[in-house]
C-alpha cells in the first residue's frame, strides 16, 4: 500500500510529467476557484474549509500585497462594496477611512483587517454561504489553517499573483509579488512542488522561474490578454504571438507559454467573443480548443481551463483530455468527474476541518 505522504508527493508532481507507479492513477485536478465561490464567500478561510470537505484536489486562490508588504488572499485590486463592509478606522481620524473602495496596495494590513468581508452574498452566486465578520486572511494564515486539517500535506495549491500589467500603480510590481510570495511559499509547511504559481502577467512567471527553478508555473490567458497574434500584449511578457509557430492563435498560445517554461497552460474555457455561454447553443465560441490542448500536451504542459461552471463545457473539456478544471462549483464538478470514471481526491473530515476553522478564526 502506498502511504498518504507518498501519494501527496506523486500528486504534486503529475504536472511535471514524472513517471508514476504502474497502475497508479492520480486524481483528476478538481480546483475550487477562490475556494469555491459558488458555494461560500470567496477567498476566505470558510471557503477553503468547505473546499477541503467537498474533496477538491487543489485550492485555487489569489494574492494581493498590502502597502506594508504583506501577502494577503484577495482577488480584487481594491475592496469592493459588494464584498466588504467598513467597521471602524484603525485609529481616530485615519485619512484613509473608509477603506472600502481603496486599493489593497494603498492600505496596510491593520486597515484591511478591520473589514467585514463575510456578510454579503454576491448577487451572481445566490447560494453562497456567508460568514459575517470574516476577515481577509494573509497567505500565511491560510497555509496555517489548511495545515491544521491537512496533517499529511496532501492538498495542492494554485496561487495567483494579481498584478495589473496595464495600470502598474494599481498594484505592487511583478518583482515585489515574486519575492514576497516566494518567501511565504518557502516558509510554509508545504513543499514548493505542491504549489502552482499562476498569473495573467507572464512577467511574474518568468521571474518566479528565475528565482526558483523548482517552482511550477501556470500561464493564465484569455481573449483579453491575448486578443490577436499581431498585438504585443502587456500581459505576455513582451511576446508577440505571431512570432511563434502554428496556423492558429490556439497553437501559438501554447507555444508561447512553453517558451517561458510554463508547466501548465490555464486558458479561459470560453472566448470573450462568444455570443452564447454554452456549447450546445449555436454560435458558441470556445477559447480553449482541442488543438490548444493537444499542442500543450505535445510540448510537455498540462492544461487546466477556468472558470467552468457549466457541465456541458466540463464534458467538452474532458472529451478533449484536459488535466484539470477550475470551477466555482467544485462539488458538482467532482461528481461529474466521478461519473466519467475518473479518480478524484479524498474528502476531509468535516468535523476536523470545522474544528480547525473555529480555532483559526477566533
Amino acid at each position: 500500500m502506498i502511504s498518504v505522504s507518498i501519494l501527496a508527493f506523486l500528486f504534486a508532481n503529475v504536472s511535471l510529467g514524472l513517471a508514476l507507479p504502474k497502475g497508479f492513477k492520480a486524481p483528476f485536478d478538481v480546483q475550487g476557484h477562490r475556494g469555491g465561490r459558488g458555494n461560500t464567500i470567496e477567498n476566505t478561510l470558510p471557503s477553503f474549509a468547505w473546499g477541503l470537505i467537498d474533496g477538491v484536489t487543489t485550492l485555487e486562490l489569489d494574492n494581493g500585497i498590502t502597502k506594508d508588504g504583506v501577502v494577503v488572499v484577495w482577488h480584487d485590486q481594491n475592496i469592493p462594496a459588494t464584498k466588504c463592509k467598513d467597521t471602524a478606522p484603525v485609529f481616530k481620524n485615519d485619512p484613509s477611512f473608509p477603506y472600502v473602495g481603496k486599493n489593497i496596495a494603498n492600505l496596510t494590513l491593520a486597515q484591511i483587517k478591520t473589514l467585514d468581508c463575510g456578510s454579503q452574498r454576491l448577487i451572481d452566486f445566490p447560494i453562497q454561504l456567508n460568514y459575517p465578520g470574516t476577515k481577509i486572511s494573509t497567505l500565511k494564515e491560510v497555509f496555517d489553517f489548511v495545515a491544521c486539517a491537512d496533517t499529511n500535506r496532501k492538498v495542492l495549491w494554485n496561487i495567483e499573483s494579481k498584478v495589473d500589467a496595464v495600470t502598474p500603480n494599481n498594484t505592487r510590481s511583478p518583482a515585489d509579488f515574486v519575492k514576497l510570495q516566494h518567501a511565504v511559499f518557502t516558509a510554509s509547511s508545504y513543499s514548493i512542488k505542491s504549489i502552482t504559481y499562476q498569473s495573467f502577467d507572464w512577467r511574474t512567471l518568468v521571474g518566479m522561474k528565475a528565482l526558483d527553478p523548482r517552482a511550477i508555473t501556470a500561464a493564465l490567458v484569455d481573449s483579453e490578454t491575448a486578443p490577436s497574434v499581431d498585438v504585443v500584449s502587456p500581459w505576455l511578457a513582451g511576446l508577440k504571438l505571431a512570432d511563434f509557430p502554428g496556423t492558429t492563435i490556439d497553437v501559438k498560445i501554447a507555444n508561447a507559454a512553453k517558451s517561458i517554461k510554463a508547466d501548465v497552460l490555464s486558458p479561459s474555457a470560453v472566448s470573450g467573443k462568444s455570443p452564447v455561454p454554452d456549447p450546445t447553443q449555436a454560435g458558441y465560441i470556445p477559447f480553449t480548443t482541442k488543438e490548444m490542448v493537444d499542442r500543450a500536451h505535445q510540448v510537455g504542459m498540462t492544461v487546466k481551463p477556468w472558470t467552468v461552471d457549466r457541465l456541458n463545457i466540463v464534458d467538452q473539456l474532458l472529451d478533449w483530455g484536459v488535466d484539470g478544471i477550475i470551477s466555482d462549483y467544485p462539488t458538482q464538478l467532482r461528481r461529474r468527474v466521478m461519473q466519467r470514471g475518473l479518480p478524484v481526491a479524498s474528502q476531509f473530515s468535516e468535523k476536523k476541518v470545522l474544528a480547525c476553522l473555529a480555532k483559526h478564526t477566533r
